[in-house]
């Protein structure tokens, strides 16, 4: 696979994850994001043994975009620290066949992930084991029938995106586990990572990293337009 990435420094390395593709390794023994990161790393450093990886953050397997690594112990527990208190801003992309009313807005629900079913289950109200999840959203452009969506997590729980969305505008366009009944013909989802905006663990430098949209199906109606997602 060729890695694609965005930002790369002695402590952290963010690059674009395909859709199809899991971020961590696993028990299965499955092709992740993480052991290509490790080979390109080992590869053009010409580092002996094993390589050293942090995962500070997760992506779906049927979703694309930016994934961030941290490539030294010291910048992975700031990283973690960081997303924890939800200094990150992160922002998403996503395509959805409704367009929403009202066209801007926050949405608060509470979530509790079922792992034997690999669903989350979404409440109006708190319920025992539920963990409240918090999303700020914004309608940016129509095409192809197709409606693009701006989405700000505040919280980072499984499946939050696309279960808050399902819940509220119709789901995803591609999400058969969330409310859509037609997949896409590659089984990804109109869910994109576009962009992360943190201070860097160590120079404390401001950084805004960008993963450009995917160029295949409804993503490229929207290419021209995609870095006022970024600004607005």
């Amino acid at each position: 696979m060729e890695l694609h990435v965005i930002y790369e420094d002695n402590h952290l390395i963010a690059v674009s994850k395909p859709a199809g593709l899991v971020v961590q390794d696993n028990e299965h023994g499955l092709p992740s994001l993480e052991t290509h990161v490790k080979a390109y790393i080992k590869e053009k450093y010409n580092k002996p043994g094993a390589v050293f990886i942090g995962c500070i953050h997760r992506l779906d397997t049927n979703v694309t975009g930016i994934v961030l690594f941290a490539r030294t112990s010291k910048a992975l527990v700031r990283m973690n620290a960081q997303f924890k208190d939800r200094d990150i801003t992160k922002i998403y992309a996503a395509l959805i066949r409704r367009k929403p009313q009202p066209m801007a807005g926050t949405l608060t629900h509470w979530l509790k992930k079922d792992p034997k079913q690999n669903r989350t289950k979404l409440y109006e109200e708190e319920r025992e084991g539920s963990k409240k999840a918090i999303l700020h959203y914004q309608y940016i452009n129509t095409a192809n029938h197709c409606f693009l969506v701006k989405v700000n997590p505040i919280t980072g729980r499984p499946h939050q995106i696309r279960v808050q969305l399902a819940r509220t505008f119709t789901g995803i366009v591609g999400d058969v586990k969330y409310g859509q009944t037609k997949p896409t013909a590659d089984k990804s989802i109109y869910l994109h990572a576009l962009g992360l905006s943190f201070l860097h663990p160590i120079t404390k430098e401001h950084l805004n990293l960008h993963s450009p949209m995917p160029d295949f199906g409804n993503w490229k109606f929207f290419k021209d337009i995609e870095r006022n997602l970024l600004t607005q």
